[in-house]
């Protein structure tokens, strides 16, 4: 569901920023605009100056309503012809900037009109908005960014901190059951050529871990432990952990290519390049429940959400490892502290994650 809604703003969001697009208008039509309402804004203040005082006439008696009648049809007839004559003389204008919607409709390269470009492959969903139209390679080494992961999720030991297929786990190793999102900005460290980049940001991690099949997480006093399920016909359960973390990441590009631009070279980070990513984050538990589904001789569906209390540590620290090909992104991160603390006994406590970046939107 949460993959779902992502997806759902992500495409209204390049899809209203298109319709905003087309409501541009040409420069010069808006200069023109603005002449002739000034103009006429201007013309008409002046006649309404003038109607006053034929009003003014006719309550003090000193004309007739046939004479005050035909005074004002005299004004509005004048100041008519007034107000066409000054249009007809921005004609020239409306001219010039009208050849110009033209040449461009005409001559201006495809990719310089389309100011949002979206795409879908391999890694997901891929988006950038409003980059066409910045010409200055400059607008590319700083950024802000979007970025959505899907990722599997297993429990380590503190001595075996990489062996994510462990047997022994209380757990499940799945391929997908955690998923991350963070908001994000990109900076580049050192001059325009430099092939290093610093990325902060804010996100929502959620973790899901599974059982082994036929059992369930349980807490009682305070303990928090892995058990059989003896209440009728397990069909689903999963362990939630929700974190609110900051991300912080170097990023080396390995094959740099490079942009001249006025005079000044620049680092193009339009280009498609080779890119290592190192990091570390750390984040905030908001949130631990224990989904339970099942059916018994009562009733075919039962579903359970318990608020876990204990057993789980209320923060996390980590570090992070990726490579990056254009927009194909894979990672590694690995937790430093224990998700799990004293209370839980687990044989693994350490969480460890292998993900892509699968939306990816730039700002």
């Amino acid at each position: 569901m949460r993959t779902k809604l992502i997806l759902m703003a992500a495409v209204m969001a390049f899809t209203y920023s298109t319709a905003q697009e087309k409501q541009n208008v040409n420069p010069k039509i808006k200069i023109y605009s603005k002449k002739i309402d000034s103009i006429v804004v201007s013309e008409k203040f002046k006649m309404n100056a003038e109607l006053d005082i034929i009003d003014k006439d006719f309550k003090e008696k000193k004309i007739t309503s046939e004479e005050k009648q035909k005074q004002r049809t005299e004004i509005a007839s004048k100041y008519q012809q007034t107000i066409n004559e000054k249009v007809d003389a921005q004609q020239s204008e409306l001219q010039s900037a009208t050849k110009e919607m033209v040449k461009n409709a005409v001559f201006m390269d495809r990719d310089s009109i389309h100011k949002n470009e979206m795409w879908v492959g391999l890694n997901g969903l891929n988006m950038k908005l409003g980059q066409k139209r910045k010409t200055n390679p400059i607008h590319s080494l700083k950024t802000v960014e979007l970025s959505v992961s899907m990722m599997g999720t297993g429990l380590t030991s503190k001595n075996q901190p990489f062996n994510f297929y462990d047997k022994n786990s209380d757990t499940r190793n799945t391929i997908i059951n955690s998923s991350q999102m963070a908001l994000r900005y990109e900076g580049q460290v050192g001059g325009f050529k430099s092939p290093v980049f610093y990325r902060v940001g804010l996100g929502m991690r959620f973790d899901q871990y599974v059982p082994k099949y036929g059992k369930i997480f349980k807490q009682d006093d305070d303990k928090l432990f892995v058990d059989d399920f003896d209440r009728g016909n397990l069909k689903k359960t999963q362990f939630n952990n929700t974190y609110l973390y900051v991300p912080v990441d170097l990023r080396f590009v390995l094959n740099p290519k490079y942009v001249e631009y006025n005079g000044v070279e620049y680092l193009d980070n339009k280009k498609r390049q080779l890119s290592i990513v190192m990091g570390v984050y750390g984040g905030v538990k908001i949130g631990s429940v224990n989904y339970i589904k099942y059916s018994n001789e009562n009733s075919r569906r039962i579903v359970e959400r318990e608020r876990i209390m204990q057993g789980v540590n209320d923060f996390v620290v980590g570090g992070k490892f990726g490579i990056s090909y254009g927009s194909l992104k894979v990672f590694v991160q690995k937790d430093f502290t224990p998700v799990f603390n004293d209370s839980a006994l687990l044989k693994n406590k350490y969480g460890v994650q292998i993900g892509i970046e699968f939306v990816n939107i730039i700002f």
